[in-house]
């Protein structure tokens, strides 16, 4: 048995990613097209047909674009917060979705889905209930923090003992304060309720690294106001001050904003078992 993990895409400009196990698998967020969606799990060696759940972080067109539609084409039910689902459905934002497919999930209540076991965690973001996902399986875990002004110790125990972590580094704040957006947008994505910058990223990532940490994504970059080369220097050049050997002990990559990463298997943790 093994847990796998794979970014269909991650950026300002849409972000859905796959996780589970051998036999249960789920979409957090989709914010792609249904097409996109389909395309890049396929490319990842996913059945699109396969998906369990869509799980939402937030009401915003980035990471749902394509879950209603996805939800209606292969009768997969959506998992949300309350508010986060007023919010959707204020604006229509999925179409019509079948009763059944419309899931509550709570920040601080577990969920299991067959062999996972999935935490909701709060985030601080302008949206109206977002939530981060901790999935744990098979002795693995796994966690998806983006869209996230600051960190809070919530987050850091939910990412914490990661064996594979998507976090935020959306800009860069020299790009960011002379780029072209307007001061009150600089203002919000720099705000508590905002973006994580990637100077913050790797101070977050230093706090909570362990040695069970092999695989990090830094996600939702800024296509205005960030380069993945800078992203991932910033970051690792903070981890390695610190004596987190990016070349060695942890692989950071930078997701990428368009097409599916190389999909990461890790085989069950017999230790972890044990313990649990």
């Amino acid at each position: 048995m093994a847990v796998h993990f794979c970014t269909i895409a991650s950026g300002s400009s849409g972000n859905c990613a796959v996780v589970g196990s051998d036999s249960t698998r789920v979409l957090i967020d989709a914010g792609l097209s249904g097409k996109r969606i389909e395309a890049g799990l396929s490319a990842a060696g996913v059945v699109p047909q396969d998906i369990d759940a869509i799980l939402i972080t937030h009401e915003h067109s980035d990471h749902i674009q394509g879950a209603g539609i996805y939800s209606r084409r292969f009768d997969v039910p959506i998992y949300a917060t309350p508010g986060t689902w007023e919010a959707m459905e204020s604006y229509n934002s999925l179409g019509k979705v079948h009763p059944r497919n419309k899931m509550l999930v709570y920040s601080g209540e577990r969920l299991v889905l067959n062999d996972l076991c999935i935490h909701p965690f709060a985030i601080p973001h302008d949206a109206a209930e977002p939530v981060g996902y901790s999935v744990e399986s098979e002795g693995r875990k796994v966690a998806v923090a983006t869209d996230i002004g600051r960190t809070t110790p919530l987050i850091e125990r939910h990412i914490m003992d990661c064996d594979i972590l998507l976090l935020e580094a959306n800009h860069d704040v020299d790009l960011l304060e002379n780029g072209p957006y307007p001061l009150p947008l600089q203002r919000r994505i720099l705000g508590e309720r905002g973006h994580l910058s990637n100077v913050a990223a790797g101070q977050l990532l230093r706090k909570v690294y362990s040695e069970r940490l092999t695989h990090i994504y830094l996600g939702h970059l800024s296509e205005d106001n960030n380069r993945p080369a800078v992203a991932f220097q910033t970051v690792r050049d903070i981890l390695n001050i610190h004596g987190i050997d990016t070349a060695d002990t942890v692989r950071l990559r930078v997701a990428e904003r368009h097409r599916p990463g190389q999909p990461v298997r890790l085989e069950s943790d017999v230790r972890m078992l044990h313990l649990g």
